[in-house]
């Protein structure tokens, strides 16, 4: 029987994989317009650093409560701060902390998860125990006890990131162990123990790059927890008072009693930044899990 030859036109081309992104985006619009708002704001920042004087960003740089106009776009506050600066410097620090707290939440999520459900016995039981102490503890509540008891001269970015990362490890480890017991049972790893590969073999080479849907999730949600707890921290009073956080600016409004004096310029834009961050990070986060979980997944 001939063989049949194709001709260049016949033949099949595979999309590419940036094609294969592009209509899984478009699908997945939540995660478009998620990552979308992110991009802009990251835009917004660099642009931002790029440009402005970060001393503009603290008192005593501009003239105090000018509304916004062609000079102060964004306007200026009660302690003459530009806020456009402000604003720029804000977010920065902002998704510094998220970034910081989140990365290393997760971090020490994977690790625990891994080590918990791939080897099991008492380090699993000690591991599992600990977080179902832990997990009933409200976090607010510690977050605020210990940010309360600091003296405000030492709080700082790094210290806020410490704080809000102190109880962020408990959702990332128990969500990776779960993976890892069902993934332990797959078949193509009990063929990976039967070449001979060594246990760490086995967890970086098989199980891991499956799993990396769902670490992107978890990364992605203790982020969002993070920016959360950093701008609730900062609006009670308890963030780094000098530094222009998106929080911070919103404590000082209310202190002021901005709305009352008619610079409603001052919370407002502090207080849309935080819901275009939180709402995007929330819209990535939901998007990754359709990505993560096969159940909710959707196909071409």
């Amino acid at each position: 029987m001939a063989s049949i030859v194709l001709t260049a036109e016949q033949r099949v081309e595979q999309p590419g994989k940036l094609t294969l992104l592009l209509r899984y985006l478009r699908r997945n619009k939540g995660l478009a317009i998620g990552l979308f708002i992110l991009l802009c704001l990251a835009l917004f920042t660099l642009v931002g650093m790029a440009l402005i004087n970060p001393k503009h960003a603290y008192p005593l740089s501009a003239p105090l409560k000018q509304a916004p106009s062609l000079k102060y776009p964004f306007g200026t506050d009660f302690f003459g701060r530009n806020l456009l600066a402000a604003m720029v410097v804000g977010m920065w620090q902002t998704a510094l902390i998220g970034l910081l707290a989140g990365g290393i939440g997760t971090l020490i999520g994977v690790v625990l998860g891994f080590t918990s459900a791939y080897f099991g016995g008492w380090i699993d039981s000690a591991i599992r125990t600990i977080c179902q102490i832990l997990t009933p503890i409200p976090v607010l509540l510690i977050q605020v006890v210990i940010a309360g008891s600091l003296d405000k001269r030492d709080v700082t970015i790094l210290t806020m990131s410490f704080i809000v990362v102190l109880l962020a490890w408990m959702g990332p480890t128990l969500v990776i162990r779960a993976q890892v017991l069902t993934m332990k049972e797959r078949q193509f790893v009990a063929v990976a123990k039967l070449s001979g590969m060594s246990d760490f073999g086995i967890i970086f080479k098989e199980i891991l790059p499956n799993l990396l849907p769902f670490i992107a999730a978890a990364f992605v949600g203790q982020v969002f927890a993070a920016v959360f707890a950093s701008f609730y921290l900062a609006v009670l009073g308890l963030g780094p008072l000098r530094e222009p956080l998106l929080g911070n600016i919103i404590w000082a409004a209310q202190s002021q009693g901005a709305f009352f004096n008619g610079w409603w310029w001052w919370p407002l834009e502090p207080a849309f930044a935080m819901i275009l961050i939180l709402g995007s990070l929330a819209l990535v986060n939901m998007g990754l899990d359709e990505l993560a979980n096969p159940r909710v997944r959707r196909t071409e």
